[in-house]
């Protein structure tokens, strides 16, 4: 039977710390909030009581509650005050020696039976447990921010943690009406080493201006289903912590450089640009702390309007035959465009000589498309846009194959063409600025929203989103965690709409497989090798939803 907690004491009341008080005394259990000094215990005093404001203020709480809630807390400084609670939460920064330190006087302060526990998101639980005479009772119980709210708790076992802490902290999560998942003591979990790979491979694409900061913010809301765009979220997150947490995964994690911090996220921390908390951040912020965007020097006061620049289109020819071409139609048409469609091998592509842009959507083989521009160099009038809709080919490729590589551009609609409101607009080291402005103009016509970026495998949506894929099939394959664990993860932790392996299964393995195929081809970077697991599910034949078996009914059997 799991033991029962009555008080349990939390050290460090910032912003997480003091969300993880409020948890425990929401559900009962009576808290030890201790700080270092007179005035850390101020702030952290603050800082519940602002979070059980706006909790009364939305109706998430009521007033009695609220009272009961902060009677329940006792505000201490010095660890000495934790001398006869059941557990100790540490929530302090993420230094080893200080939570070392930390541990090692829990462990003289502490009844024996008590059960050490540290919050840490990346550092190594094993390290902090040695500190102290009793590492068969510490364990890692890692909330997620802000605690009140998100339900997901990572509970990190290490090779000596005993069983019934296990158990005992497990059983406590339910009381709390938290989901916990059970992991080793691996580099980052699972929710900070699938997230933190993601977050820095944006900052790369932004560090070479492959994309702008709201473009690649854009694409992943739009086209990737995800609450907030990794460089917003990196200034919520805060970029000291991300690099910390970066760095940490790096040298525990094996090395991999999909983790090595961008050296732009050292620069930024150096120069005191931290996200939200220092008010400026990828964004400038109305002030330290807002979440409010305001206009700085690094964003155009005004983006170039859709128009400028821009060719005139009022006849647009879509050359293809499938569930892509015919919803292209349908959206160009119901903008008021006038369409040609010409299935290509069918019918002459004569009907395209008197349009204005031609969108191609045929079957992704390179050799076709280059045969087809190649076609309709001949075909088409001087000044008339020719785009693309491959989602992994090179546009260059493409581009090249005409004698008018400046009016080529990709036009990569995310998703089934009618439903999803996101067009990747691609342009080429050829590519020239009236077609990138025809491209915008058209896009705003058809009410999308256009990102901008450069021609590279994945382009922005895919780029980001299959290595996340990728590696949490890596972290699969090594039995670190389960299926239902790793999309309980990122769902509960990370505000993700589906787990990767949800989303695996919905896009096709087979799917998957190609455009990482694709990246690791062109980006020659082990960390971006496809999975060994991933390759062979697809060899057997588990593709996904669509064919009936992925990756639920492979763990399954």
């Amino acid at each position: 039977m799991a033991r029962e907690f009555t008080s349990v004491g939390v050290v460090g009341l910032g912003t997480m710390g003091a969300g993880i008080v409020e948890v425990f005394a929401r559900n009962g259990i009576d808290v030890v909030a201790v700080e270092v000094s007179e005035a850390a215990l101020d702030r952290g005093r603050a800082n519940l009581t602002g979070s059980t404001d706006r909790a009364v203020a939305r109706g998430k709480l009521a007033e009695a509650d609220r009272a009961a809630l902060l009677a329940r807390v006792d505000f201490q400084v010095g660890l000495d005050a934790l001398h006869s609670v059941d557990l100790v939460v540490e929530a302090v920064p993420e230094r080893l020696d200080l939570k070392r330190r930390i541990f090692a006087e829990l462990d003289r302060v502490c009844r024996p039976e008590a059960i050490l526990a540290t919050n840490t998101s990346s550092l190594s639980v094993t390290e902090v447990s040695v500190a102290t005479g009793r590492p068969q009772q510490v364990v890692g119980l890692h909330f997620f921010n802000p605690a009140p709210v998100m339900k997901l708790v990572e509970v990190v076992r290490t090779v000596v943690t005993a069983a019934d802490v296990v158990a005992d902290v497990e059983a406590l999560c339910a009381r709390l009406g938290k989901v916990d998942v059970t992991i080793g003591d691996r580099a980052g979990f699972i929710a900070n080493a699938l997230l933190f790979g993601y977050l820095n491979h944006a900052v790369a694409m932004f560090e070479s201006r492959y994309a702008s900061r709201e473009d690649i913010d854009a694409a992943m809301k739009l086209g990737g289903g995800l609450p907030m765009g990794p460089l917003a979220l990196l200034d919520l997150i805060g970029l000291d912590t991300a690099y910390e947490i970066l760095d940490t995964m790096y040298r525990r994690g094996g090395r991999d450089r999909r983790h090595a911090p961008v050296p732009l996220v050292r620069q930024m921390v150096t120069a005191g640009l931290l996200g939200r908390k220092s008010g400026r951040g990828f964004y400038t912020y109305e002030k330290p702390g807002s979440s409010k965007v305001v206009p700085d020097e690094s964003t155009p006061q005004e983006r170039p309007a859709a128009g400028d620049g821009a060719r005139r289109v009022a006849r647009v020819g879509v050359v293809g035959s499938g569930a892509t071409a015919a919803g292209l139609v349908e959206v160009f048409a119901g903008a008021g465009f006038d369409v040609v469609q010409v299935a290509p091998g069918a019918e002459p592509l004569d009907g395209l000589a008197e349009v204005d842009l031609v969108v191609e959507a045929v079957a992704e083989d390179l050799g076709v498309k280059k045969e087809l521009f190649a076609s309709l160099d001949g075909v088409c009038k001087p000044g008339v846009v020719l785009a693309t809709t491959t989602s992994s080919l090179p546009v260059i490729d493409i581009a090249m194959a005409t004698g008018r590589p400046a009016d080529v551009v990709g036009l990569h609609f995310s998703g089934p063409v009618p439903a999803r409101p996101l067009v990747e607009i691609v342009r080429t080291i050829r590519t020239g600025e009236e077609a990138t402005a025809t491209a915008r103009a058209v896009c705003a016509t058809l009410g999308r929203t256009a990102v901008v970026c450069g021609d590279r495998a994945g382009f922005v949506v895919d780029a980001l989103l299959f290595p996340y894929l990728n590696d949490a099939v890596k972290m699969l394959e090594a039995g670190y965690a389960t299926v239902d664990d790793i999309d309980h993860a990122m769902k509960l932790g990370c505000g993700y709409p589906t787990g990767p392996f949800e989303l695996l299964d919905a896009v096709g393995l087979d799917v998957a497989l190609a455009s990482q195929r694709a990246l690791y081809r062109e980006l020659r970077d082990p960390g971006f090798a496809p999975a060994p697991l991933l390759e062979h599910l697809v060899t057997a034949g588990y593709l996904g939803r669509e064919a009936g078996r992925g990756f639920r009914d492979h763990t399954a059997h």
